[in-house]
């Protein structure tokens, strides 16, 4: 592991600087993302005919390479950080936007209902009703866009020392240091499961009312219960419930 930390002088950063740095243009992409992909997503929902162009649109952005990005966007923001973390931006919309969207849409229209017989608006029942309900199918979202992001960094290193961790590819071609480019690789991926890690720790915080069965569901598949027919009983509910809704519809059909 010799001089897996020792990072050359021309990047300008130690090997803590490195990671700081690419964690800054990493999570601002996405901080930004999802701040843009709130409101188009809402109007998504509201507006369904909306939906198809907005997501072809985030498509072909997601589609443009980032070197081309970079030449459209280098006259105007030079060899920044700006240049690099606008690109990640506008890629993050492209699973961003879905997210919200679905996530939205799996809120119940009688939860809706419920909240407009309480007098709550539009815009405070997206904030407040419907958002929180969305949280699962968001940070499903914001754990796809984050580790992404983290690799998509490197690239950086095409426009000057803004690769962060990417720089230390370069560095290992033109120095003939192997063990750079390994630094970079091991420590981007340690990044981006670290990342991963502390959203799902916020997205459990952030949903305590989620069964732990859903939870031990979302983190690897279903789980075998260890009490057979106590365990089958909270399942029965929402089936006995669904029959219930089946006879009421059959019955208001006839």
């Amino acid at each position: 592991m010799n001089g897996f930390f020792d990072m050359p002088s021309d990047l300008q950063h130690g090997y803590l600087g490195l990671i700081g740095l690419h964690l800054q243009e990493a999570l601002l992409p996405v901080a930004i993302g999802l701040v843009l992909a709130l409101p188009v997503a809402q109007l998504c929902v509201r507006f369904n005919w909306l939906y198809p162009p907005v997501l072809w649109a985030t498509t072909i952005l997601y589609a443009v390479p980032s070197l081309a990005f970079f030449v459209v966007l280098i006259d105007y923001t030079g060899q920044s950080e700006t240049t690099v973390v606008i690109p990640l931006a506008l890629y993050s919309l492209v699973v961003l936007v879905p997210a919200i969207v679905d996530g939205v849409r799996s809120v119940s229209p009688e939860t809706n209902a419920a909240a407009v017989a309480m007098g709550i608006g539009p815009v405070r029942r997206y904030l407040t009703v419907e958002l929180p309900i969305a949280v699962p199918a968001i940070f499903a979202g914001l754990r796809v866009a984050t580790v992404s992001s983290i690799s998509l960094v490197s690239v950086g290193a095409l426009i000057g020392n803004q690769g962060a961790l990417g720089n230390l590819l370069a560095d290992a071609m033109f120095y003939h240091r192997p063990i750079l480019a390994v630094s970079s690789v091991v420590t981007t991926a340690v990044l981006a499961i670290l990342a991963d890690a502390a959203l799902v720790l916020i997205r459990m915080l952030l949903t305590p009312w989620l069964p732990k069965s859903a939870r031990r569901a979302r983190r690897g598949g279903p789980q075998t219960p260890a009490g057979g027919e106590a365990a089958d009983a909270p399942a029965a509910g929402p089936v006995a419930g669904g029959a219930a809704d089946a006879r009421t519809t059959a019955g208001s059909a006839l």
